[in-house]
């Protein structure tokens, strides 16, 4: 078995080798090469934590395994550690035999990062030039960043429940040379030609209001049973596409639309069709997209998978007789 610790993601993982396992392997989904299985996420009992199970095949890369992990809301006030743990798993498809163990963690941000940059360069207006955020937590960053790789944008608009914390975003536009501008209000936001949403939220933090015509809508912090970053008008409005639409329809941002009656199940669409060429994508300047990004667990095997090819190249990461 091949360990690569957490601590050596971060020189062996670039964005781009993100984008590319990710975009490979939303294809292979849209394909039926590839398929996730059923999500196990439980509240343990103890330290309010969240804990839970990603899994897959992906017969295209042959990638088998999962990532184990979840939320621990207390970890950085009590010891220093990052709230979010997780490890992914590998295995031998032909066998059954455990081949790799990677740190999740900074993986995680990077796939998620990944994923919403897909959706963008897909389907996004080609002239989109300004770049809106809603949140400012610690994946906002890693978003931003990715995002700003699509496209030739001129301009970062950002807006947080907590004003504060925008700062992490100027530091992003700042690094690409970018103008910034905070927003006391969400409604300017309809300035925005591309948003990010990266919230926690359990009830709608902006409306189809706050979204002009032709603009393109990443959102990507729903990936449980209750949570709603954006209201049900916007899901009704937009044309939907998702990384998995039994996901969507289940835990993510389609979830109350869906179950209120207001979107069918099959007017969600894969965004792998698009890339894939099965689905048209965007069909006109006025059309608004949005991406609901779940999380899946093939994008954590094929990011983990891109890792430990890249690691054993590079003589990072050990291995051990299991």
């Amino acid at each position: 078995m091949y360990i690569v610790p957490e601590s050596a993601i971060a020189d062996i993982l670039t964005r781009d080798d993100a984008f590319t396992a990710v975009e490979q392997v939303f294809a292979a989904m849209a394909a039926g090469d590839a398929y996730n299985f059923p999500v196990i996420r439980e509240a343990i009992g103890h330290e309010e934590a969240l804990y839970g199970f990603k899994g897959g095949f992906d017969g295209n890369g042959m990638s088998l395994g999962l990532k184990a992990g979840g939320y621990w809301p207390h970890n950085l006030e009590k010891r220093g550690l990052i709230n979010h743990q997780s490890t992914v798993f590998l295995f031998d498809p032909d066998t059954g035999k455990v081949t790799a163990m990677v740190g999740g963690n900074l993986l995680t941000a990077l796939r998620t990062a990944a994923a919403s940059s897909v959706s963008i360069k897909h389907l996004a207006r080609k002239d989109s030039k300004v770049m809106g955020m809603i949140g400012a937590g610690h994946q906002a960053k890693f978003q931003l960043r990715a995002a700003l790789e699509t496209h030739q944008f001129e301009k970062i608009i950002g807006w947080n429940y907590h004003p504060e914390m925008l700062p992490s975003i100027a530091e992003v536009a700042a690094d690409f040379n970018l103008p910034f501008q905070a927003l006391d209000s969400l409604d300017g936001m309809t300035e925005a030609d591309v948003v990010i949403s990266m919230t926690s939220s359990f009830s709608p933090v902006f409306t189809s209001a706050h979204i002009s015509d032709g603009a393109h809508v990443a959102c990507m912090g729903t990936d449980t049973i209750g949570k709603q970053e954006c209201d049900a008008d916007l899901i009704v409005r937009a044309t939907v596409f998702t990384d998995e639409v039994a996901q969507s329809v289940t835990l993510g941002e389609a979830q109350h639309a869906v179950g209120a009656g207001l979107k069918n199940r099959e007017d969600i669409f894969e965004v792998g069709a698009v890339i894939n060429g099965t689905h048209a994508g965007r069909t006109s300047d006025s059309e608004v997209t949005l991406f609901d990004g779940t999380g899946v667990g093939l994008q954590d095997l094929a990011v983990s998978a891109s890792i430990v090819e890249i690691a054993k190249a590079k003589g990072i990461g050990m291995e051990v007789d299991f």
